[in-house]
């Protein structure tokens, strides 16, 4: 009998093809009879490395074309990194399942093992998002935060290289693809929150398609799509984009409750607002927008409209200023 033929449409970087190949493993030991390919597609932000995300739209811009190709029937499901995944899907398609997460912190990565509180005054970082610059600058002002954008080994080159002195890289990334031995230190929560959805893998399919939704579901993590939502909820609230430092974490706690922190901060890193809330799993989404309304009541409206040049508008209906 002739396989079932399933197409993954992924991103052609080391990481993306790490997770669209752990995808196609785990979908084989489901259905062996499946005959399991990647379709590669480079997308807009594979294509522009020399320019700030916040400066060329954004994180739609490294799913826009693998979303096309599943609207097409060219693939049909996606594999994503959850922190590229916009907050609002093609109303075709979405979120069939989010896997198992890896751990979702920030890594630094110093020439000498040097950790973060050890840096020297003036001490050189790299990193490619503004969130991590916000929180870097937050903690140590007496650095010098310089974008870096490439793929993990383009970064680690650039480091060794002698371009910086320590560069900020995700810890699921790191251990996926075989560097957790050069984790110099995971900078800690309290430093650092990560971004909405880290660590954690995403595949999107069309809503009309019953045996891929049935197949893929079976992926599907509950405990983290219950955090990941909670914070996807967070960001959809503050109509956050790659523009404005905004970092989310949830997890479950002990005794089964929710907690949420999150965190709205100027890109300079001169004003942050942070909070938390605990709650139900059941009420993940709700306790995301909660939190985000208490950030925006506290002055995350404020910093929002400086970046967006538009108010957003506050829990009671009027807008924040």
């Amino acid at each position: 009998m002739k396989k079932k033929k399933l197409v993954i449409g992924t991103r052609g970087s080391l990481l993306a093809l790490w997770q669209a190949r752990w995808v196609q493993a785990e979908l084989l030991k489901l259905d062996p009879t499946l005959d399991v390919e990647l379709n590669i597609i480079k997308t807009t932000g594979d294509k522009m490395l020399d320019v700030p995300l916040a400066k060329v739209g954004g994180k739609g811009l490294f799913v826009k074309e693998i979303e096309e190709a599943l609207i097409a029937g060219r693939a049909d499901i996606a594999v994503h990194s959850m922190k590229d995944v916009p907050t609002e899907l093609p109303c075709e398609l979405h979120l069939a399942a989010i896997c198992r997460r890896e751990n979702p912190g920030d890594a630094l990565v110093s020439k000498n093992g040097t950790r973060f509180e050890g840096l020297p005054r003036g001490a050189h970082l790299g990193t490619s998002s503004l969130r991590r610059a916000c929180q870097l600058l937050r903690a140590r002002p007496d650095l010098k935060v310089s974008s870096l954008r490439g793929n993990l080994d383009t970064r680690l080159r650039k480091l060794d290289q002698g371009d910086y002195d320590a560069v900020v890289l995700a810890v699921a990334g790191m251990k996926r693809l075989g560097f957790e031995g050069r984790i110099t230190e995971i900078i800690p929560p309290e430093i650092m929150l990560p971004a909405i959805g880290q660590g954690a893998v995403g595949i999107e399919c069309r809503r009309d398609d019953p045996l891929i939704n049935r197949l893929v579901g079976c992926l599907d993590h509950e405990e983290t799509s219950v955090a990941v939502s909670a914070e996807r909820a967070f960001l959809l609230r503050l109509e956050g984009g790659c523009q404005v430092p905004i970092a989310a974490y949830a997890r479950l706690v002990e005794g089964g409750g929710l907690r949420i922190d999150g965190l709205v901060g100027d890109p300079s890193g001169s004003e942050v607002v942070r909070d938390g809330i605990d709650g139900s799993p059941a009420e993940a989404q709700g306790m995301g927008i909660r939190l985000a309304e208490m950030l925006i009541s506290r002055g995350a409206g404020r910093i929002l409209a400086r970046v967006y040049g538009r108010a957003i508008p506050s829990v009671e209906g009027d807008v924040s200023t």
